[in-house]
């Protein structure tokens, strides 16, 4: 695809990895839609970003019709939907059971399941949905594609993690299958599975814990960079031959217990 020519959907694109993907999209010429929940943020991203060329919509990535009513008016704005970012997402963690013996609350997990994992295949549906109806882009036929965000906690997820990493493990495990499903149409599925990002929530912490985190990491030896995964995105998009490929992002880190 010729970035330049692309209508892009980011899901959390007001913050970390999605606002440095939206970034790294506009400056290449393509026209974003950022859909998040924040309008104060939102409003202050597509002033950053350039309104002609720049959209949010606050929409909460587990409701369908929210879902279905901001794609519509993103193909309303700017025409037809070529790529799909899937970047919204909660990290919360909570061990199985406490000191005291007592079960985590099991809303806490279903939400986490319901943000990370349903609302990243409720998006990714109706996206694809939209792609399937337009006209391909380029001599492979290809009409769109979708890259979701996983997480190495899906591979190795700590302690704590059990809901994070259950619902990224499930991002994982969906990739392949829905990259066969959309194959036929010629709609592409990725997904990026990063290790520790300085994100601003990570940078929020103390420098003892990023210090800490950083010191895992095999090579290079620091937090990884956002626009690290913004570049992956964009070789992902110009890359056609890619599909149905999990890609850690992670300096060579396999994460420990905790």
């Amino acid at each position: 695809m010729d970035v330049s020519q692309i209508t892009a959907i980011v899901t959390g694109g007001c913050s970390g990895l999605g606002h440095a993907t939206a970034i790294t999209l506009r400056e290449a010429g393509a026209k974003v839609a950022l859909f998040d929940l924040n309008d104060e943020t939102g409003a202050q991203r597509v002033s950053e970003l350039g309104s002609d060329h720049t959209r949010f919509y606050k929409v909460d990535v587990r409701d369908e019709n929210q879902v279905q009513a901001a794609i519509d008016s993103v193909k309303s704005e700017f025409g037809d939907i070529h790529v799909c970012i899937n970047c919204a997402g909660i990290a919360p963690a909570k061990r199985t059971l406490d000191k005291e013996g007592n079960a985590a609350p099991l809303q806490d997990f279903q939400k986490t399941v319901d943000i990370n994992l349903i609302g990243t295949f409720n998006v990714a549906r109706l996206a694809a949905s939209a792609m399937s109806k337009q006209d391909a882009v380029n001599d492979d036929a290809e009409r769109g594609l979708i890259i979701n965000t996983a997480s190495i906690a899906g591979y190795e997820g700590q302690i704590g993690q059990t809901a994070y990493a259950a619902s990224k493990g499930g991002i994982i495990s969906l990739t392949l299958p829905m990259a066969r499903d959309l194959s036929p149409l010629g709609i592409r599925v990725n997904t990026i599975a990063p290790g520790v990002m300085g994100t601003p929530l990570l940078l929020a912490m103390p420098d003892k814990v990023q210090d800490a985190l950083a010191s895992n990491v095999p090579y290079p030896k620091r937090l990884g960079y956002p626009k690290e995964f913004a570049s992956l995105v964009m070789h992902m998009i110009s890359n056609t031959y890619m599909n149905g490929e999990t890609v850690r992002l992670d300096g060579s880190l396999r994460m420990p217990p905790k």
